[in-house]
């Protein structure tokens, strides 16, 4: 979660085009199943990082029209209502491929009916490379959930408290999910950037800030605060548009870019 999917794939399918291949991009949370379908964790709550929460029948029925070369009307998830709606329709090119994004992407079990030598599987992970001291790392972990607050206050309204709140049944579902199959993976992309938390930190700050006294959250909150306290903050107008930071702070070229 929050490694950069959606960026890396755009700017791949970007240099794909340059290079003379026509690209279709394919989001496999649009297939997720209606709310009221999705599989709860142990503690009740949706669990969006079970394989179970895609409609796995209609994205394998649609990919294998896709590579037939039928039109599809592809879904789009909206995560607002929980429902599928909308979408469009999409063809695959002659000599073409499929991007196809998401966290499940390294599982075969995904698209059980594809040959292995018909996918190539990208692992995207933010391995930050900063240590605080010679004994302290910084973890990869943390980088990730900062991300996440920051990108769901400013796309999808979440208060810091509520992604918080998720994110241990995210790590839970990672380590289920995703981290079993990482050998599966051809390739490995690190989206960590030497830089990005200086400037995730005046974005993050007041949003952590507001998670109240008493609350399950407010310790987590006080430690991030402190763990941010070691970087000056950088503003957010020296990232560049193409940036993959761009994806959680806003202003990314790419956003409306669409295959």
């Amino acid at each position: 979660s929050s490694s950069g999917k959606t960026t890396f794939t755009k700017r791949l399918a970007i240099q794909l085009i340059a290079n003379g291949v026509h690209p279709l991009a394919l989001g496999i949370d649009d297939y997720f199943v209606d709310r009221e379908h999705t599989p709860l964790d142990g503690n009740g709550a949706y669990d969006f990082e079970s394989l179970d929460a895609v409609d796995r029948v209609l994205l394998n029925h649609q990919i294998a029209q896709l590579l037939s070369g039928q039109t599809v009307h592809m879904p789009h998830y909206d995560f607002a209502t929980g429902k599928r709606n909308g979408g469009r329709k999409a063809r695959l090119a002659p000599e073409g491929i499929i991007l196809a994004e998401g966290i499940h992407a390294l599982n075969p079990d995904l698209l059980p009916d594809l040959k292995r030598d018909q996918i190539m599987r990208i692992y995207v992970s933010a391995l930050t490379q900063l240590n605080i001291d010679h004994h302290n790392r910084v973890p990869t972990t943390d980088t990730r959930l900062l991300r996440r607050i920051v990108r769901d206050a400013q796309f999808r309204g979440y208060p810091a408290q509520a992604t918080i709140q998720r994110w241990d049944s995210v790590t839970r579902g990672e380590r289920r999910n995703i981290y079993p199959y990482q050998e599966e993976a051809d390739a490995m992309f690190n989206s960590a950037l030497v830089y990005e938390l200086a400037v995730l930190k005046p974005f993050a700050e007041p949003l952590l800030a507001q998670i109240p006294p008493g609350s399950i959250e407010y310790v987590e909150a006080r430690r991030l605060l402190a763990f941010l306290q070691w970087f000056r903050p950088w503003p957010a107008d020296s990232v560049p548009d193409v940036s993959l930071l761009r994806e959680f702070i806003g202003g990314s070229i790419l956003q409306p870019f669409e295959l």
